[in-house]
């Protein structure tokens, strides 16, 4: 015998829940893979349970172009794995994702200097999220099914690269 759980018409069916620092969250994630100047290169959508540890290949797949040798690819604790350090290794790309400490094994003083390096320049990637959030609203699903949440998610990453690319070229020029 088989249960299936019946939801009401007005639940997405294809989001998830997960469970983090004590609040429950419900619906999808989006990835994003950006450049030095935090312009979206590629954004994968999936649901709020999948961990980040297992689509770092999904991820960088959704560039289009060919993302040049041993530049560093940074990243937060969520995707630090020795799999994702084997795939980055494959693709030639550095290994700047943040380090993360495990069950009974603290960073060590080389870790945390690493942590803080990386963290000077990362905050690029961050204020393409809170741009993103609080430009577009984009904490918000507008719609229901990962297809159409992946399509806001795109509509928003260029709505971003438009509002942000006239600000680079100015700065670039005055250089």
């Amino acid at each position: 015998m088989s249960v299936k759980k019946d939801y009401a018409s007005r639940v997405d069916k294809d989001a998830t829940w997960l469970k983090k620092r004590g609040k429950y969250h419900f619906g999808f994630k989006k990835h994003h893979v950006t450049d030095d100047e935090g312009l979206v290169l590629g954004v994968h959508t999936t649901t709020v349970s999948k961990n980040e540890v297992s689509n770092v290949d999904e991820v960088l797949d959704t560039v289009n172009i060919e993302l040049p040798e041993d530049i560093p690819l940074k990243g937060d604790k969520g995707y630090q794995s020795k799999k994702n350090a084997a795939i980055l290794k494959k693709r030639k790309l550095k290994n700047h994702i943040l380090k993360k400490a495990v069950k009974n094994k603290p960073l060590t003083k080389w870790e945390k200097r690493f942590n803080k390096l990386i963290g000077k320049t990362r905050f690029k990637v961050e204020r393409t999220f809170g741009g993103i959030k609080s430009w577009f609203k984009g904490g918000i699903a507008r719609y229901r099914g990962i297809e159409k949440m992946h399509t806001q998610n795109l509509m928003e990453a260029m709505c971003y690269n438009l509002y942000r690319s006239l600000g680079i070229i100015m700065l670039n020029s005055q250089k």
